[in-house]
């Protein structure tokens, strides 16, 4: 019986090493592992707080973007207050002034979009700081879901294996990035590339803002190419489907304008008298009444008697 249990104990002792370095070893790639995540949390915070700076940063020069484009638009309303007052005492023409301030309001729309482009950029930093700060740790070193919460597939041996995804469907360009690259393309005279872009914005955004004034500009090109017929069309399409775009003034007078020069001087006119009706406090119709005056015709149309000439 002694024998049994001396050589039971030998057995014994000899089997406990055996078990203690895989214990170790467990250990320490345990102590290892939460090396490397608290390494991680580390760089996150660093990254969190960097991001917050620059954060700041880009937030203020938005604002005072916006502030430069407040007080440029205070300028073109003084401006616009001048040429009403002037016309009002002179009764003349104004059409350079009125040229001038044009190509500011086209500025200030490419200064808008641009800041309005800076702003979903900001934006859409935050969002992915928002995500990065909420993603819960893996425990067990699990590997991070895929896109959209799906988990990553495991390959023999417990690997990740590539997801399965599905093809990518081709998006339009944000509306804003449309728009700007076309009114950057007119004014620079890229007339063919600034007709594709502002096409691209009333196809793919018909219902944004932007797509009455990418159809203004299509009209604006057409115009300044001679091609009046096209202009009138796209004229037009302003006035009866985005009527309510602050473009629509400028469309009733470059529509009659293109009238004129398709000789077509009675349609002109009344596109004239329409805008002045319209639109009576804009600049737009100030300069129809300047024209109207150059021509020799009368700003609101003669009213019919009301009782019938007499017969000698």
């Amino acid at each position: 019986m002694r024998k049994h249990f001396v050589r039971f104990t030998a057995l014994a002792l000899f089997a406990l090493p055996v078990g203690l370095p895989h214990a170790f070893g467990v250990s320490k790639e345990m102590v290892q592992l939460q090396t490397q995540v608290q390494q991680l949390q580390d760089m996150v915070q660093h990254l969190q707080t960097s991001n917050d700076e620059r954060m700041g940063v880009i937030v203020n020069l938005v604002q005072q973007n916006t502030d430069n484009v407040n007080r440029m638009m205070a300028a073109v309303n003084a401006l616009q207050s001048t040429l009403k007052a002037e016309n009002d005492q002179r009764g003349s023409s104004n059409t350079q002034i009125s040229s001038q301030i044009q190509s500011l309001n086209d500025s200030v729309d490419e200064l808008k979009t641009r800041i309005a482009n800076l702003t979903a950029q900001v934006q859409s930093i935050q969002g992915q700081l928002q995500n990065v700060n909420g993603m819960p740790a893996q425990p067990g070193g699990a590997p991070p879901p895929a896109a959209g919460g799906m988990p990553v597939n495991q390959g023999p041996g417990g690997q990740a294996a590539a997801p399965q995804l599905a093809p990518a469907t081709p998006a339009a360009p944000p509306v804003d990035q449309l728009y700007q690259s076309g009114l950057r393309d007119y004014n620079s005279a890229k007339y063919n590339i600034a007709v594709s872009e502002f096409g691209d914005v009333i196809h793919y955004y018909p219902q944004d803002p932007m797509a009455g004034n990418a159809q203004f500009y299509l009209g604006e090109i057409n115009y300044r190419q001679g091609k009046y017929a096209a202009a009138v069309k796209n004229y037009d399409a302003v006035l009866e489907q985005y009527s309510g775009n602050p473009k629509a003034p400028a469309a009733e007078l470059r529509k009659g304008q293109s009238l004129i020069e398709m000789g077509q001087k009675d349609a002109g006119v009344r596109e004239f008298r329409t805008l002045v009706q319209r639109y009576p406090q804009t600049p737009e119709a100030q300069e129809g009444r300047s024209k109207l005056n150059g021509m020799g015709v009368r700003i609101y149309a003669a009213k019919p008697s009301a009782y019938p000439p007499t017969s000698p």
